[in-house]
């Protein structure tokens, strides 16, 4: 097997890793947000997090080399990156209640979509026909996984558009902004050698930072929400990061997407089991379809 091979592999693989850690920041953004409100939470986890990559950056002898990275690579990506941090912190922090909150993931976890749709013009990606049937499953998937809620329905999302379209728009916004980040990441920083994932933390955190400043709200300070925040900051959102800049530049893009669909499933058996809270039959037919829509989704574009 040749070196390109493996490191290609390797890359890929490390996709899959931040896809698993991903998994866990909803189960465990939400106690942290419960004591200190989505705002609070939000800068706090990305400064941290950015703060702790620019120290490694700086302790390696990296800073230097991520701070002469080419400018269209910084300001595009950093732009789409930033755009979907702050964007979708906001959706959350201006739901109202819970029910609203899970409505709003539901319409971020459309990013896998667009950044498949995305590949085809800025990456030269070619579908076939069965690209929409398996995004259609997969959609249904992420449907039943992250709508564990019998009450739910599109009559009351409707409604509750029409009451309050904010964090709505928001959340779709996030996940545009997401899903041009991975794509333009990959036809901008494929020759790139280091990545400036901490910089863009820095970025967001401070921007919620100051939307925290002018729209106050009340937090709590416990031991519990404070490792769980170091926790998220860390892994969930430095490491797993990390990880996905550097497949998305060099791994299996389309595999690495593909494989993505499962987010919402696995967050929501991460959450059952963090939050106690019972499996639905729900879950199990969900993991059937996220499963086969990814399938159908990866073999359905080529370069």
């Amino acid at each position: 097997m040749s070196d390109s091979k493996v490191g290609k592999q390797f890359t890929t693989s490390l996709g899959l890793l931040a896809i698993l850690l991903w998994s866990t920041n909803i189960a465990f953004s939400r106690t942290v947000m419960e004591h200190l409100g989505a705002l609070t939470a939000g800068a706090a986890i990305y400064l941290l997090a950015g703060l702790s990559g620019c120290c490694y950056l700086w302790s390696s002898g990296q800073l230097a080399a991520v701070l002469r990275l080419p400018r269209r690579y910084l300001w595009i990506c950093g732009t789409f990156f930033v755009t979907n941090m702050v964007s979708f912190y906001l959706a959350v922090g201006l739901a109202r209640g819970r029910q609203q909150v899970l409505e709003v993931g539901l319409i971020n976890y459309l990013w896998p979509s667009f950044t498949l749709l995305a590949s085809v013009p800025i990456l030269r990606k070619k579908p076939n026909f069965f690209l929409l049937p398996g995004m259609v499953m997969a959609f249904a998937g992420i449907f039943l996984a992250a709508t564990q809620n019998e009450t739910f329905s599109w009559a009351m999302l409707l409604e509750n558009c029409r009451a309050n379209t904010l964090p709505y728009a928001m959340a779709l916004v996030a996940a545009l902004a997401w899903g041009l980040y991975s794509c333009y990441n990959r036809a901008l920083g494929s020759d790139v050698e280091g990545g400036a994932i901490s910089l863009f933390l820095l970025a967001a955190g401070t921007i919620l930072l100051l939307i925290r400043v002018f729209r106050p709200e009340p937090s709590v300070w416990a031991v519990r929400p404070l490792c769980e925040l170091v926790y998220v900051a860390l892994l969930p959102t430095f490491l797993a990061y990390t990880c996905w800049d550097i497949s998305m530049r060099k791994g299996n893009v389309v595999l690495v997407v593909a494989f993505s669909y499962s987010t919402p499933l696995l967050s929501t058996i991460i959450s059952c089991v963090h939050l106690a809270v019972p499996l639905t039959l729900n879950l199990a037919i969900a993991c059937i379809l996220v499963i086969a829509g990814a399938l159908v989704c990866k073999l359905s574009l080529r370069e």
